[in-house]
């Protein structure tokens, strides 16, 4: 089964989405990543939900990639001893690391990082942004504050930190269990969640160690600032635009979406849209015509994946989210400004022969209107380096390692297929014409175009392309 789209959907699993039929029908709708919410998942729900997708993975004969995503640091304030308070506009509010129960002039703050890193006119917001406070005085033990915006909190709401870099690692101690825990599973990706710096991706890929991709969540202004540092040493970049919008300016968030995915495109580094794509679908069969727009300008832009959260975990109607957006995206995919807009944001290959290999093929391919481009991939970077230059032509990537083609179903475009390594170059040809023929990209009579490596079986290696035409037989023909 072949998607009629480039762009991948990612669906994250929950109570409304767990039990193996309905994944099958995810993946029927057009799910291609199962996105599994760390935060509300435990170790032996997490090995549940692996093997259900791996059955279902079984069964419909299509790799299908498998996303962790850590609940990283959850940082909070206390409680109060009456209930709720009701903080007004001007009055002062301060926060502080006696664990006595809070009134409406003070709070416990349970996160000595949090008072050591404030300093005066830096901002707090609270339970999600409702709430902001500035800092008028800051110690290492207390925080006096101004309200800002103020309102009711109530106890252990959320605190972001918009203006401090706090000292302290993007992964808790529970982040570091599951993540073990998500790799004996084996699962593709691990998404790392409030990212500030590159020191916080290189302390997971000391973990991974190649077993898993490293998604970095961009979701916090700091991470911004080092935005090209964070995706030289990720894999893949999800714009997470809940947190980002609440630690930003609304009205910031759609500028930096455009920004960071086309930082990540430059890269050759996949990239995701998050949050609220289809927010209203979580109670109602249909979206909004804003939501509509939102998915599809995030396909015009060149995304490589959009993503579901709530929709899919826990709304009324999973599958009809999934189809809807695969509807949009084939759509946009069709739009006669689509090809142009993604065209436009190209950027030159960088000076290896691999790189340069792929952005001939792409061009071969358009001038002589090829069947296809077929990759043959070992690790996975002659995929994700064809997938960058996002060609009109078919891309399908043919791999001896399941968890490679497993991990690049996350990447725009790839058709991924299991197969083994080519014995010789010839071989090589018969089998990619083949399989070319096998998953209706081509015809008899028709040319493909074929990158690879030689010598076969030396990852990192795509030094050579060569066309051929697909014979009767759809085997290769001279």
């Amino acid at each position: 089964m072949r998607r009629n789209r480039r762009v991948k959907i990612l669906a994250t699993l929950g109570p409304s989405s767990s039990e193996q039929d309905i994944i099958e029908n995810l993946w029927r709708a057009g799910a291609d990543v199962f996105r599994i919410n760390m935060s509300h998942t435990d170790h032996d729900r997490l090995a549940m939900l692996v093997n259900r997708i791996r059955s279902v993975e079984e069964k419909v004969g299509r790799p299908i990639g498998i996303l962790a995503d850590l609940q990283g640091p959850k940082l909070r304030v206390g409680t109060f001893a009456d209930g709720p308070v009701m903080l007004e506009n001007g009055a002062t509010f301060v926060l502080d690391n006696d664990k006595a129960p809070g009134n409406a002039e003070r709070v416990y703050l349970p996160h000595p990082e949090i008072l050591k890193a404030l300093e005066p006119t830096h901002r707090l917001l609270l339970d999600d942004g409702k709430i902001q406070l500035r800092v008028t005085e800051a110690s290492a033990t207390r925080a006096v504050t101004e309200v800002i915006v103020g309102g009711k909190l109530s106890d252990r709401k959320g605190v972001s930190v918009p203006d401090s870099e706090i000292a302290t690692s993007a992964m808790t101690e529970k982040d570091h269990r599951d993540l073990i825990a998500a790799l004996e599973q084996n699962v593709d990706w691990v998404a790392l969640s409030f990212v500030q710096r590159p020191d916080d991706i290189a302390e997971v890929r000391k973990i991974t160690r190649g077993r898993a991709g490293v998604l970095a969540k961009i979701e916090k202004p700091q991470a911004v600032g080092r935005l090209d540092e964070i995706i030289e040493l990720s894999d893949a970049i999800m714009v997470a635009r809940g947190d980002l919008g609440v630690e930003m300016p609304l009205e910031q968030v759609p500028g930096l979406q455009k920004q960071i995915t086309r930082a990540a495109r430059r890269a050759g580094k996949p990239v995701v849209i998050a949050t609220q794509m289809l927010e209203s679908m979580i109670s109602a069969p249909v979206p909004t015509r804003a939501e509509v727009s939102d998915v599809a300008t995030a396909v015009f832009e060149g995304a490589d994946a959009v993503m579901l959260s709530a929709e899919s975990a826990a709304g009324s109607f999973p599958i009809e989210a999934v189809s809807t957006m695969d509807k949009i995206a084939q759509q946009v995919e069709q739009d006669r400004n689509y090809l142009q807009i993604i065209h436009a944001q190209r950027t030159d290959p960088e000076a290896t022969g691999a790189d340069a290999i792929s952005a001939a093929a792409r061009q071969i391919a358009e001038t002589l209107k090829l069947a296809g481009v077929i990759c043959y991939t070992t690790s996975g970077a002659t995929g994700l380096r064809a997938s960058r230059e996002r060609p009109s032509t078919p891309l399908i990537v043919l791999s001896p390692v399941l968890a490679t083609a497993r991990r690049l179903a996350l990447a725009w475009g790839l058709h991924c297929v299991v197969s083994e390594d080519a014995a010789n170059e010839d071989d090589m040809v018969d089998r990619a014409c083949h399989i070319a023929h096998q998953e209706g990209f081509a015809k008899p009579g028709q040319r493909i175009i074929v990158t690879a490596g030689v010598p076969f079986g030396t990852p990192g290696t795509t030094n050579m392309l060569r066309i051929a035409f697909v014979g009767s037989d759809g085997r290769s023909a001279v």
